[in-house]
């Protein structure tokens, strides 16, 4: 391809759902109610799996992590455009789109992981019984973890790095309400 002269933007513009204010204020409580249920079930859950010394088996160690990858998913997302519904111009820096991106595409990447994961915990406990404390000890569980994390990262760094390699020419203006490849 050849090398023309362009220049990368410094910011994007949203286009969000509406303009109509009583829709943006409806649509800010809803998703604002959503968001909350969303982040106290989910650190409720993981302060309930640390706390309960019955509850320290690898089924819910996983099902920790994976409460924990739902709260950093829907925290990637919803505070920036929670403050969009209200703001007049609704843009976001390059970098703050590139992490924003970055965070979209490794978190559920990685909640997949940890659900094959849990998919082998409960293939072991059901088949294997007698070898399951071998199968799913706490080492075999933080390797699924980090390798879960792990591969995470590198799959969003494969489609960020990617996107930013092409050009941005033409216009900023996202029509969405967050950053997606």
């Amino acid at each position: 391809m050849l090398e023309s002269n362009y220049t990368m933007p410094t910011e994007f513009i949203f286009v969000g759902f509406t303009d109509y204010q009583p829709f943006r204020v409806t649509l800010f409580l809803v998703f604002l109610i959503v968001y909350t249920l969303t982040a106290v079930g989910n650190i409720g859950l993981i302060i309930l799996v640390n706390m309960n010394s019955s509850l320290q088996t690898p089924m819910y160690y996983l099902l920790s992590n994976l409460s924990f990858l739902d709260v950093s998913y829907s925290t990637a997302i919803t505070p920036q455009m929670l403050v969009n519904f209200f703001a007049s111009r609704k843009s976001i820096s390059f970098y703050s789109f590139v992490l924003q991106m970055f965070f979209f595409a490794c978190f559920p990447d990685a909640e997949c992981l940890i659900l094959a994961a849990m998919a082998y915990d409960r293939y072991a406990a059901i088949c294997k019984p007698l070898l399951y404390c071998t199968l799913m000890s706490r080492r075999v569980c933080n390797c699924f973890i980090v390798l879960a994390y792990l591969g995470g990262t590198m799959t969003s760094m494969v489609h960020v790095c990617f996107t930013f390699r092409l050009p941005f020419c033409g216009s900023n203006i996202v029509n969405h309400f967050f950053c997606d490849i």
